[in-house]
């Protein structure tokens, strides 16, 4: 029995210059032929927009052509989270899965076979709601090249269609759930960041975060998440190209040099048990919450901003 390719889900606005090196970056990465490549190229939100919308178009038809991909341009706008709910929602319901990449990634060569291989081997545990691809660029106790926490993530990710049933788009439990003091201390990964501000501003209609309801669907269900212990994904939309994400972030790496790649196509080394990684996840928290020292107060406050633009993402 011949299997389906999965799906890859590119999504493109208005920056031809990072639609191209995501691309290039997509080219090189093993086990693409496993895969079709989806483009979703979103329309113009205002006039201005619309030549810089027209370039990246071209980069992505022109990439189309070599890699066999399908290109699809909507004539409105429908703003990054109507374009990713509507385009994930539909190749789930379609082919079971995907793979989730947007125009400013730089992605490893490994990637598209991380997504694989996570996909494949937890297909039918439900505990499991996503695959990431990123890490955040710190240390980590020596272990498998997989690690299970119990957070989601936007930088390059594949879900199954099991999971993304319970997405969320409403989140109406929220008020009752997020007064409860021990929820809100989890939801925000022990304090350590203000996801819960986050998904009452998303409520209130101040962001269009689709992540942070993404997050909130599969806290709600204790999911958890496969994390590569280095990113295979850097981000390179801090800059002016940007709505939401113009300044340099801490979460970012500095070069395609840090993330992982594997010198073959050998089978990544993921846990035994399907459970957190107490002590990654403890040096996580400890670097995004900037430890408590009052030195880094305002650093800390500072990264928080950050990460929010960067979750909330350009609109």
């Amino acid at each position: 029995m011949i299997r389906a390719k999965t799906p890859i889900a590119v999504f493109v606005y208005k920056r031809p210059q990072h639609t191209q090196v995501m691309f290039e970056s997509l080219s090189r990465s093993g086990r693409l032929d496993e895969c079709r490549i989806h483009v979703f190229c979103d329309g113009p939100k205002r006039p201005e927009d619309a030549r810089d919308v027209e370039a990246a178009r071209s980069v992505a038809r022109s990439w189309a052509t070599r890699l066999d991909a399908q290109v699809r341009e909507e004539k409105a706008n429908k703003g990054l989270a109507g374009s990713i709910v509507s385009g994930v929602s539909e190749l789930c319901e379609d082919f079971g899965r995907v793979i989730v990449i947007e125009d400013d990634f730089v992605l490893s060569p490994s990637f598209v076979h991380f997504m694989l291989e996570g996909l494949d081997a937890f297909q039918e545990n439900r505990a499991v709601f996503q695959i990431s691809g990123y890490m955040f660029p710190i240390d980590l106790p020596p272990g498998p090249e997989g690690i299970f926490l119990p957070f989601t993530t936007t930088w390059g990710w594949a879900t199954w269609k099991r999971a993304w049933q319970y997405f969320d788009p409403e989140a109406d439990d929220a008020d009752l759930l997020l007064k409860n003091r021990e929820t809100r201390r989890r939801f925000n990964l022990d304090n350590s960041y203000p996801y819960a501000d986050m998904l009452r501003q998303r409520l209130d209609g101040h962001n269009d975060s689709w992540g942070i309801l993404w997050w909130w669907s599969v806290f709600k269900r204790d999911g958890l998440v496969l994390h590569p212990r280095k990113s295979l994904v850097m981000v390179g939309g801090f800059d002016e190209t940007g709505t939401h994400c113009k300044a340099p972030s801490e979460f970012q790496h500095e070069s395609e040099e840090q993330l992982l790649t594997l010198e073959d196509d050998r089978p990544f080394i993921f846990p035994t048990e399907v459970a957190v990684d107490a002590e990654s996840f403890g040096r996580i928290k400890s670097f995004v919450g900037s430890s408590h020292r009052p030195e880094r107060s305002n650093l800390r406050s500072k990264i928080a901003r950050r990460l929010a633009r960067a979750f909330a993402r350009r609109s």
